[in-house]
């Protein structure tokens, strides 16, 4: 079986996020790249998936400038065996994102599809989802436990009350949560290997899909300064500016 993972080039979780001067984005210039953490996660299962001689062969896609080839050549370290990149400098959103990978899945026919459940620069949650409704497939979303039983997989969710757990049958797409596995650390020597693994590039034009965005950037602003509290001598003054300052209660 073949497995599809997608993975998206972010600012490393560790750098602080600046606006620019303007506020029409965020600052990129001379910050550190690395790959979604939840696509960090489902790299890691595509992986251990390969181990346990479920998947056969694993490929790595993403979408994104030249510059997200790093992020690629990091799957393939972790232990994709080959990559494609769709290559654009347009800031694609969910929808252009989730028609691409339709185009990419026809392609290569996967029996398996895992992402990340969101990635951390626009907290979207969505693509998994317009995925698996543009292929027709069934959707396991916020896994925790993913097991592949013949020609259906067994997906544990997270979700408001606890667990639950649907069966799915292949082929499926999964996103996955943080509680799914810890991802390894790529090796030197299986970084060295990376550099000689296939990477696939195409265009959004060979796919036949606009990556116009039909969502328009307003502004970026950063989050308000917090205020540092205050002590009250009495309950009185306390009920008093929950009342009138901070407008709480009634």
């Amino acid at each position: 079986m073949k497995v599809l993972v997608a993975v998206k080039r972010v600012i490393d979780y560790n750098v602080k996020i600046r606006v620019k001067a303007d506020q029409s984005d965020v600052e990129l210039t001379n910050v550190k790249m690395a790959m979604n953490p939840f696509c960090e996660i489902a790299v890691e299962e595509a992986v251990r998936l390969k181990e346990k001689g479920v998947a056969t062969e694993v490929v790595a896609v993403t979408i994104g400038p030249k510059a997200a080839q790093e992020q690629l050549r990091t799957a393939l370290a972790l232990g994709a065996d080959r990559a494609v990149q769709v290559m654009t400098d347009d800031a694609v959103d969910s929808l252009a994102v989730a028609k691409l990978l339709a185009k990419v899945v026809e392609e290569e026919q996967p029996g398996l599809v895992i992402l990340g459940k969101q990635s951390i620069d626009a907290d979207n949650n969505q693509t998994g989802q317009m995925l698996a409704a543009l292929t027709g497939m069934g959707q396991g979303t916020f896994a925790s436990e993913v097991a592949v039983d013949g020609e259906s997989v067994n997906v544990t969710r997270e979700i408001d009350g606890g667990l639950q757990t649907v069966k799915l049958n292949l082929p499926a797409v999964v996103t996955t949560d943080l509680r799914l596995n810890e991802p390894r650390y790529a090796k030197l020597p299986d970084i060295m290997k990376a550099k000689k693994k296939p990477l696939d590039v195409k265009t959004p034009e060979e796919l036949g899909v606009s990556t116009a965005s039909k969502v328009s950037l307003v502004k970026v602003t950063p989050p308000a300064e917090r205020q540092g509290g205050i002590k009250v001598g009495s309950v009185d003054e306390l009920v008093d500016k929950l009342k009138n300052e901070a407008k709480v209660i009634s």
